[in-house]
């Protein structure tokens, strides 16, 4: 059986949500981190950089949420939540998954852990300010990219929409929250509407305002 290990809200939540898509059988594994249960002798031989999640999936251990979010897809094909491979529509999602990650996932880093980025505490605040102009730059270029598609792939839904919603989701707390941007938060809305979302966010206790 599959096992992921979570904590509620973190990036888990992306391959909690395609779980509950794909239909597939597994076991949430809590990870709490109010007890900084990430740093501890067990979590750290699954994953040496004490972060969430990790996927176990029979001998394999998966850390990193990309990871998990392709392995999952190509594990279970006929989930539809990315296209065929060998096609461009596949690439196409390849590139929304890299974008994701390495760009607006890695500087929610710094808006929430501003600390983390300097040696000095009190220059925490313009590490914050400074990650919160990129990151509204960012999703303005997600937003123009998107357009007036259902979808990041068009009239396609896949793991990258999730992937977005997790995103917008994480972005409630700025001053300019990505769901006032109209397109993302009408694909936001879509997301939340589907049964498996629901779920997942049920199973984590996350009530609303999602986002």
């Amino acid at each position: 059986m599959l096992s992921l290990y979570y904590y509620p809200g973190n990036a888990s939540l992306l391959p909690h949500m395609m779980l509950r898509e794909i239909g597939a059988e597994f076991e949430l594994r809590l990870v709490d981190r109010g007890q900084d249960a990430q740093k501890s002798p067990d979590y750290l031989k699954l994953n040496p950089s004490g972060r969430i999640p990790v996927l176990i999936d029979g001998d394999l251990v998966l850390f990193e949420t990309a990871a998990i979010v392709l392995h999952l897809a190509d594990r279970f094909p006929e989930s539809g939540l990315a296209p065929a491979l060998g096609t461009a529509e596949r690439s196409e999602f390849y590139k929304w998954i890299i974008h994701l990650t390495n760009t607006p996932q890695t500087e929610f880093r710094a808006w929430f852990y501003p600390h983390e980025h300097v040696t000095d505490e009190a220059a925490a605040p313009t590490v914050k300010d400074a990650a919160r102009e990129r990151l509204d730059r960012m999703f303005d270029v997600i937003s123009a990219q998107l357009g007036d598609k259902t979808w990041l792939l068009g009239e396609r839904f896949s793991a990258a929409d999730l992937f977005l919603f997790m995103l917008v989701r994480w972005g409630r707390g700025m001053p300019r929250p990505p769901r006032s941007i109209p397109n993302l938060n009408a694909l936001a809305e879509r997301v939340l509407a589907r049964p498996a979302v629901q779920k997942a966010l049920e199973a984590e206790g996350l009530r609303a305002p999602i986002f």
